[in-house]
C-alpha cells in the first residue's frame, strides 16, 4: 500500500502510532484535546505527551494479555479515557472496536451483536461498566475486562513497539445500522492516513485551526473527523458529549463561540435541531463569525435546512457560505467528496417525477432542489453505475454511487461474501475495478456529486417509484407540530402489494392540552400528513403513527433507523398517540 503523505513538521507516517509518537516527540505539551462538561467547563485537557504516555501504559497491559493482532471492544463515553484506550489498542497492535455503552434500562442488543460478530475476548472500559453489565450481558463471563486505571501509572515502560505497517488493520468500525444490521468495517492504517490527508486538504486545515465536535466516537465522522483529523493537522480539538448536544443544543454553538472554532458540523438533523430549539435569548450571546466550515453530511443534505439555519443565526455572525455539504461513508474511512472550503455550496432543481424514474431533468419551475456534495478529492474516483447491470450510467441518469481510492477499507470483519459483493465491484462493459458499492443513489452533474437516496429507499406502488426520503420531507412540512428530521416512511406488504406507513414524532404541545392527550389535535395532524402526501406524491397512506419526542429508534449518529421502525410497527411495539391507524 502506498504510504500516506505526512503532516507538516512530522516525519513520514506509515501508521497512526507513528503519527502520535511524532507529535508527542515534537511538541509533548501541546494541549491537543479539550473535553467539555455541559459545554461550559474543561473536563480534561490532553496533551500529545500525556496521550502517548497513557497509550503506552494501556498497550503494555494489552500486550500482557496477548491482545496483539485481535479485536478489543471499547466501551466508553465520549471522554479522554476513550482516546487513551483507542490509542492504547493501536500501540498494542490490536484492533479497537468502539461500541456505545448501553444506557441503564436500555437494550443490550447492539452490544451483544457486536460482541458476537467481532469475536473479541477483551473489553476495555470505564470503571463500573463491568459490574453494571455483568448481570444483564449474557456472555459477560467470557471476556477479560480491563480499565485504563488498572494499567498503572508507570506501565508505559513495559511497552514494546508493535509490528504493524500501513496495510495493518487500525480499527474495526461497526456501521450504525441505520439501514441494515451493523457490520464491522476493517480500516487499515494506510486507509485512515490517506483519508486524513484528503480531509486536511479539502477543509484547508492548518495548525492554527480549531475543531469542535459532539458526534459519538462510534461514528466515523466523530472518530475520524473530530478526533483523528486534528491530530493529523496538528490543530486543537474540543469535544462535547453527544448527550450534551441532544439535551441542550446551544452548547454546541457556545463551544464554537468560546473556542473560536473554524470547523464544526454534523448531520442535517443537527442544524434543524438548533433552528428549532435554540432560543432567541441564547442566540444573542453567540458569536459564530469564526465558523468558516460547517460540514453537513452522514444523511441527506437539505437546501431548506441550510437556508433556515443561515437566516436564524445570521445576526450571530454565521455566514451561509460556511456550509459545506459533503459525502462519505465508513467503508471509505470517512470522506469522499466535498466542495471548495471557501465557496458557496451548489444546488440544482430537477423534475421530481423524472428523478423518481431515475432520470435527471433540469427544471426551471417547481421541482426538487438537490444539494451538491462537491467533487471527489485526492485520488478518489466516483462513478455512477446501474446497480443491476453494473454498466456506467449516462450523465442524465441516477445510479448507484461507486467509489475507489486509497481510503476504501479492506472489507467487512469476518464476512468474506459481503466483502466481495460490496468492495469488489467491476464495471461490466470494461471490467474496470474494483469499486466500493456504496448502496447510495445519485448522479454527477457538471462534475459534482448529487446524492438522491439509497437503494432501499424506493418503494413501488401501482408501478410508480416513490423515494421515501422525499415522502418524509413532505411529512415534516405538512404541519408545524411535526418535529423536523423525526419521521420514517416505509412500505408494508398487504395483499401482495406495498402500502405506505408514516411514523412521526410530534411536538408535545401539538397533541397535548393541559397535560392530557387531545384526540382532536391528533386527528388534525394525521389528516394534514395524509393530505400532504396525497397532494405531493399521489399516494394514499395506510397508517399514520404519531409518537412522543424521542421515541423513534435511532443509530448512534442520530439517524432514524427506518428498518427498525418498520420492525417495531409490524410487531405492534410502537406506542402511538391516539386511536390507530
Amino acid at each position: 500500500m502506498q504510504q500516506a503523505s505526512s503532516p507538516a513538521g512530522s516525519p513520514a507516517c506509515e501508521t497512526l502510532v507513528d503519527l502520535l509518537r511524532a507529535r508527542a516527540e515534537a511538541d509533548p505539551g501541546f494541549p491537543a484535546y479539550t473535553f467539555l462538561r455541559s459545554g461550559e467547563r474543561g473536563e480534561a485537557v490532553l496533551s500529545y505527551g500525556r496521550l502517548d504516555q497513557r497509550a503506552r501504559a494501556i498497550a503494555a497491559a494489552l500486550q500482557g494479555l496477548s491482545a496483539a493482532g485481535g479485536p478489543v471492544i471499547l466501551l466508553f463515553q465520549s471522554s479522554s479515557e476513550f482516546l487513551c484506550a483507542f490509542f492504547g489498542c493501536l500501540y498494542a497492535g490490536s484492533y479497537p472496536v468502539p461500541v456505545t455503552p448501553p444506557r441503564p434500562g436500555r437494550s443490550l442488543e447492539r452490544l451483544v451483536a457486536v460482541a458476537a460478530q467481532s469475536a473479541a475476548r477483551i473489553i476495555l472500559t470505564e470503571q463500573g461498566y463491568q459490574a453494571r453489565l455483568s448481570a444483564a450481558f449474557p456472555e459477560s463471563g467470557r471476556f477479560q475486562w480491563l480499565t485504563p486505571a488498572e494499567t498503572g501509572s508507570h506501565g508505559e515502560d513495559r511497552w514494546a513497539e508493535p509490528d504493524i505497517d500501513a496495510g495493518s488493520i487500525a480499527f474495526v468500525q461497526f456501521t450504525s445500522g441505520s439501514t441494515a444490521s451493523p457490520r464491522g468495517v476493517m480500516v487499515r492504517h494506510g486507509n485512515v492516513l490517506d483519508n486524513l490527508a484528503v480531509v486536511k486538504q479539502a477543509f484547508a486545515h492548518t495548525p492554527d485551526s480549531t475543531v469542535v465536535g459532539w458526534l459519538p466516537f462510534t461514528h466515523d465522522m466523530g472518530l475520524v473527523g473530530n478526533l483523528l483529523q486534528p491530530l493529523y493537522a496538528g490543530s486543537r480539538c474540543v469535544v462535547l458529549a453527544p448527550e450534551t448536544f441532544l439535551m441542550r443544543p446551544v452548547t454546541w454553538l457556545e463551544a464554537i463561540t468560546r473556542f473560536r472554532a473554524e470547523t464544526s458540523g454534523g448531520p442535517n438533523f443537527a442544524y434543524e435541531t438548533c433552528v428549532r430549539r435554540v432560543k432567541p435569548e441564547d442566540r444573542e450571546k453567540l458569536d459564530l463569525s469564526s465558523w468558516k466550515l460547517a460540514f453537513n453530511g452522514a444523511e441527506p443534505v437539505r437546501c431548506d435546512t441550510i437556508q433556515r439555519f443561515a437566516e436564524a443565526f445570521r445576526d450571530c455572525g454565521f455566514r451561509r457560505d460556511a456550509f459545506y455539504p459533503c459525502y462519505g461513508l465508513a467503508e471509505a474511512t470517512l470522506f469522499v467528496t466535498g466542495g471548495s472550503p471557501r465557496g458557496p455550496a451548489a444546488s440544482t432543481t430537477v423534475d421530481d417525477k423524472a428523478l423518481a424514474d431515475g432520470r435527471v431533468v433540469p427544471s426551471r419551475g417547481k421541482g426538487r432542489v438537490v444539494m451538491s456534495c462537491g467533487r471527489a478529492w485526492g485520488a478518489h474516483e466516483v462513478v455512477i453505475a446501474d446497480p443491476v447491470t453494473g454498466r456506467r450510467c449516462e450523465p442524465d441518469h441516477v445510479g448507484e454511487i461507486w467509489v475507489r481510492g486509497a481510503s476504501v477499507a479492506a472489507g467487512y470483519w469476518r464476512q468474506p461474501s459481503d466483502s466481495r459483493r460490496t468492495f469488489a465491484a467491476c464495471l461490466s462493459e470494461s471490467g474496470d475495478g474494483p469499486y466500493l458499492r456504496t448502496g447510495d443513489l445519485g448522479f454527477v452533474w457538471r462534475g459534482e456529486l448529487y446524492v438522491t437516496g439509497r437503494l432501499g429507499d424506493v418503494i413501488i406502488v401501482a408501478g410508480i417509484n416513490h423515494c421515501l426520503t422525499d415522502i418524509e420531507h413532505t411529512v415534516e412540512r405538512s404541519h408545524p407540530g411535526i418535529r423536523p428530521s423525526c419521521c420514517a416512511a416505509f412500505a408494508v406488504d398487504v395483499a401482495a402489494a406495498e402500502q405506505l406507513v408514516v411514523v412521526a414524532e410530534v411536538e408535545r404541545e401539538a397533541c397535548f392540552h393541559r397535560g392530557k392527550l387531545d384526540e382532536g389535535r391528533v386527528a388534525e395532524l394525521k389528516l394534514a400528513i395524509r393530505d400532504a402526501v396525497t397532494q405531493s406524491h399521489e399516494l394514499s397512506v395506510r397508517s399514520v403513527v404519531l409518537l412522543k419526542p424521542g421515541s423513534l429508534p435511532r443509530a448512534t449518529s442520530g439517524k432514524v433507523q427506518r428498518h427498525r421502525c418498520r420492525e417495531r410497527y409490524e410487531n405492534g411495539e410502537l406506542e402511538g398517540l391516539g386511536t390507530q391507524p
